[in-house]
């Protein structure tokens, strides 16, 4: 299966992309966590796109999809992937065509996880990150056990940059005006399918598998 999750940020796709490694092995590629593990390296791109994404603005097409063409190249892709958070405009989709079409392959499901702009917000603005091991937390939904340090490594959370709210109602209006014309870009090719991003991430993989044909 190659699988396009498409969502505001903060819309789950993340999560049922990690379910879905966990059910089908479906290595998740995320453009975020790649520029942003550039970031940490502190790599000449990384530098590049930190000021782009502090200010909550979108990284140019050329780099994102030279990373995703890379990515998809490598062996843990052959059987299938799960593209998270990309493409994210019609140009990037038809410059992801390109890429797999030069290995034979194309987009096969496409789903999106849409929720209400409040209920982002929320989910967004309260997120906190270990800055060591990369593990997820929420204050309201998912807290640690003691607030403000990791379960696993006692590491002091951090909220991220672009976790502001302000930075989460652009990126959010950012979805809405651009990556959902996506919808009717794959709609008519009959392989795109929408599922309520709201309830718990269970409810919502069960909905996720059904879509996919995988209930």
């Amino acid at each position: 299966m190659n699988i396009i999750l498409l969502g505001p940020p903060g819309a789950g796709k993340g999560t049922q992309a990690k379910k879905l490694w966990s059910d089908f092995r479906l290595p998740q590629i995320s453009t975020g966590d790649i520029l942003r593990e550039e970031q940490a390296k502190g790599t000449d791109l990384g530098k590049r796109v930190k000021v782009l994404m502090d200010k909550a603005q979108l990284v140019p097409d050329e780099i994102v999809i030279e990373i995703v063409d890379h990515r998809l190249r490598e062996p843990d892709c052959k059987d299938g992937f799960v593209l998270d958070g990309f493409p994210r405009t019609i140009p990037q989709a038809e410059a992801l065509d390109s890429v797999l079409k030069k290995t034979g392959r194309k987009i096969e499901n496409v789903i999106a996880l849409d929720a209400p702009e409040q209920v982002i917000v929320d989910r967004i603005t309260g997120r906190r990150t270990c800055p060591k091991d990369g593990t997820i937390y929420h204050v309201v939904t998912h807290p640690p056990i003691r607030m403000g340090f990791c379960d696993k490594c006692n590491t002091g959370l951090v909220q991220r940059a672009d976790d502001s709210e302000e930075k989460a109602r652009k990126r959010y209006g950012d979805y809405v005006t651009t990556t959902a014309r996506l919808k009717p870009f794959y709609s008519a090719r009959g392989i795109f399918r929408q599922i309520d991003g709201v309830g718990t991430p269970e409810g919502i993989y069960v909905e996720l598998k059904r879509a996919l044909g995988k209930s």
